[in-house]
């Protein structure tokens, strides 16, 4: 128990770290003015196929992008593209965009309306509410929502919307925080470690109906 308090606490010192470093992102992603137009134009020729009309994807591989804070978008896109965050397909879309395609695409996504999602699993619904709202007491893990936002909004230029996204989607990440296939966050990646399959599922699936 020792172990984990230490390393949870190590966690939360690290979640703090991850704040600054996005604050500063912020600042430097909008150094650059964005042209919304451009943008749609370069999302409908690149990036509709596999994340939808307007960024709300019909499949659930695929997340829904619409809505979505553009400084988290615009991070992304950058790691694909320098291979911080590993994805066979992203990584040659991202890499054949220019900085400004990135800053166009990702603020154009920031203005459209995110489509419902809802939860389909009534019997795992109240566990993974409890895991949003209240976090795992026993294992240290915190409230999904004291990053996130009560509603799963996110906050701006800090942590990124999460309401609505389909729920295999959110699941499927929280795994390879977990098994380190994804590491461009510290701070989730100690999140993930402590979770089981069926609490990822249970809270991934209560984010899904957020509204």
């Amino acid at each position: 128990m020792l172990t984990i308090a230490l390393e949870m606490k190590s966690l939360s010192k690290l979640i703090g770290a991850a704040a600054l470093a996005t604050l500063s992102f912020a600042v430097f992603a909008q150094s650059s003015q964005p042209d919304l137009r451009r943008g749609a134009q370069i999302y409908n020729q690149m990036c509709m196929a596999c994340h939808g009309v307007d960024g709300n994807s019909s499949s659930v591989a695929n997340p829904s992008l619409a809505q979505q804070h553009p400084e988290y978008l615009i991070k992304q896109l950058r790691e694909y593209a320098s291979g911080v965050r590993q994805n066979a397909i992203m990584t040659g879309f991202a890499a054949a965009l220019s900085d400004q395609d990135k800053i166009d695409i990702s603020h154009w996504l920031a203005a459209q309306t995110k489509a419902p999602g809802y939860a389909q699993n009534k019997e795992t619904v109240a566990l993974g509410e409890r895991i949003f709202r209240g976090g795992i007491a026993n294992r240290q893990i915190p409230a999904c929502m004291a990053c996130h936002g009560p509603g799963g909004a996110g906050i701006p230029s800090l942590y990124p919307r999460l309401a609505g996204q389909h729920a295999e989607y959110t699941a499927d990440q929280m795994r390879q925080f977990r098994s380190g296939a994804r590491n461009n966050n510290a701070a989730m990646s100690g999140i993930a470690r402590y979770m089981t399959d069926v609490e990822i599922e249970a809270v991934s699936d209560f984010i899904a109906g957020l509204r």
